[in-house]
Order: C-alpha cells, then sequence, then structure tokens
C-alpha cells in the first residue's frame, strides 16, 4: 500500500471511531508522547472518547507540556471500538499492553515511521521518515481534525526530538514543510528546543561526566562504547530517561562510524542504543539481537557480563562495516 493510501486508511478508521485507546511504546520519548498525544486531543475536540495509554509515566522533562498530565498507566474502563498504536514497531513495544492490543477484536490502527514495522494491525500506516509526527498531520488532515496550537506543540516535540533537532539524515524537504506548517500554527519551537536539547539537571551532568569516564573504541576507532552503569544512576541520583542523547556524543568524534550506549537495566542486563554516521545500517545490527528502529537509530536488548555483551556488538557492527 502506498502512503497515499496508508494515510487515507487509518484516516478513515480514526474518523469512524467514536471512543478510541491510543498508545505508544514503554519508556516513551518525544516522538511517541507528542503523536499519541496529538491524536488523542483532536478526536477528543471532535466529540471523539480517547486516551492515550502507556505503561510508563512520560519523563520529567517533558512535563512543561500540559497534556503530558493526560497519560494513563492503566486502560480506563469503558467500551472502546477503535486501538491506536503509535510509533510502535512492533505490539511488544508496548509493555504490557501488547497482548492487549493483539488480542483486541475491534478496529486497530497502527500509525509508525520504522522501517522494521511488522504491521501488527488491521489497517496499517507505515511511512518511512524522520517521525510518525511527521506522518500525523496527513492523518488528521485525512480525518478532518484540526491541529490547534496545543496540537501543534505536541508534534513539533515529536519533530524535533526525533530529528535531532532536524540534523538527522533523513530529514526531507517534506520535514521542514512539515515544520513550518506546525510553526504556523503556533508551535513554540524555540521553548522546545531549549527544553529538549540544553536545559538539564545537575544530576544528568554528573551521570554524564561518568559515562564519558566509561568511554571505549573498537574497530580502529570506527566504533565507541559509553556506559551508564546502574551504580552511577544511584550515586548521582539520576533517574534513567536522563540518560537519553548520551548515545550521540561519540558520534562527534573523528573517525567513529557507529556510537553504542550500554544502559545497565539490572546485573547481566544492558539495554544498547545505536547511532550511526550513515556507513552501517544500525537497524540490522539491532535486528541480530532481536531489536530494531531505523537504519541510523535503533536499539536492543542484551544478556550477560559486559565484556561478553561488548565482544558481541563489536562483532555485529564489524559485519556490518
Amino acid at each position: 500500500m502506498n502512503s497515499e493510501n496508508a494515510v487515507a486508511a487509518a484516516a478513515a478508521q480514526i474518523k469512524k471511531a467514536r471512543s478510541a485507546a491510543i498508545f505508544c511504546h514503554s519508556r516513551p520519548d518525544g516522538d511517541s508522547l507528542g503523536s499519541g498525544l496529538a491524536l488523542c486531543l483532536a478526536m477528543r475536540a471532535a466529540g471523539k472518547t480517547a486516551y492515550l495509554v502507556c505503561e510508563d509515566a512520560a519523563p520529567e522533562k517533558f512535563l512543561f507540556i500540559p497534556a503530558m498530565a493526560e497519560i494513563k498507566k492503566e486502560l480506563p474502563e469503558g467500551e472502546f471500538d477503535t486501538f491506536i498504536a503509535v510509533d510502535c514497531a512492533d505490539f511488544t513495544r508496548m509493555g504490557a499492553f501488547g497482548n492487549v492490543f493483539a488480542r483486541f477484536r475491534g478496529d486497530t490502527v497502527n500509525i509508525d515511521h520504522h522501517i522494521s514495522n511488522t504491521e501488527y494491525a488491521k489497517t496499517n500506516c507505515v511511512c518511512v521518515c524522520s517521525a510518525t509526527c511527521e506522518i500525523m498531520p496527513r492523518v488528521l488532515d485525512a480525518a478532518g481534525l484540526t491541529i490547534t496550537e496545543p496540537v501543534a506543540n505536541l508534534l513539533m516535540l515529536g519533530l524535533v526530538t526525533d530529528s535531532g533537532s532536524f540534523a538527522h539524515s533523513d530529514v526531507t524537504g517534506h520535514t521542514f514543510e512539515v515544520a513550518a506548517r506546525l510553526r504556523d500554527a503556533g508551535a513554540d519551537i524555540t521553548k522546545i528546543n531549549y527544553e529538549m536539547f540544553s536545559r538539564q539537571k545537575k544530576a544528568r551532568a554528573l551521570l554524564f561526566v561518568r559515562a564519558l569516564n566509561n568511554l571505549r573504541f573498537a574497530l580502529e576507532d570506527k566504533l565507541a562504547f559509553i556506559l551508564v552503569t546502574d551504580a552511577a544512576l544511584k550515586e548521582t541520583g539520576a533517574e534513567r530517561s536522563l540518560t537519553e542523547g548520551f548515545v550521540d556524543y561519540p558520534l562527534s568524534i573523528d573517525g567513529v562510524e557507529v556510537s553504542i550506549a550500554l544502559l545497565e537495566m539490572k546485573s547481566g542486563q544492558y539495554k544498547a542504543s545505536l547511532r550511526s554516521k550513515g556507513k552501517v545500517n544500525v537497524n540490522a545490527v539491532a535486528s541480530t539481537f532481536g531489536g530494531g528502529g531505523h537504519i541510523l537509530a535503533s536499539g536492543c536488548m542484551l544478556f550477560g557480563e559486559y565484556e561478553e555483551v561488548v565482544e558481541r556488538l563489536t562483532y555485529a557492527v564489524y559485519q556490518h562495516l
């Protein structure tokens, strides 16, 4: 299905819906929260019942946007005719709600931008681009829903964060066209950029220093690792959500083609975030370990001792250099 048909099909289901639960992925980022809440607010403004459901609360840095208070950590009581997933490459990304979504007998819609999307819903709108928030305005337009200022701010949040403030290589002319439209609709891009990329807590700064102390290189300096240990999190009092963006730093080093940030979840378990300058498809690397995402930005979970995890990831990157 081409993108126009996919957008039209998703919009038709949303237009038909009377009561919808919208799901975003666990440990939500700006794109999942922005696209999900934007759709939620737009549907409510049209007289529909809509809730955004996520097993995790929004990270503190997103709370400057009032709509973040609307997130539900449990599925509200009542009858729903439609389930909508946003920014989820597969239903397992919804965590505890994945099986709930998979078993739902009503209409299901999947709106996403990941190349690894498995098209798990009855209606799938998957368009590979910089962010789900780049797709959502097209869906809202086709469904006859209005992009108000609060909706524009949410969509701009996702667009800015998932595009690296329009610095990633998957940014196109269309990305800027969407951004211009959102700005004209009232999105405060200055505040969003400050909150996302400049403002930080003391705990995050102290944690970043500790992470840099663990910086190491492999494959003739083409690969760099940065490690955030559970001990460092406890010592600094930082939440895991504050590590977002750490993975981007090693890519600023000459010669580094791939950066991997390893976040210790518990003893013997690491969440790996992978970034590439362009020569290496890190979606393919992450897929080796059951993860996925984008060609330039992906993630996966690995189990084992730290040195073993590093060795396995190094070999996987080597195979794709």
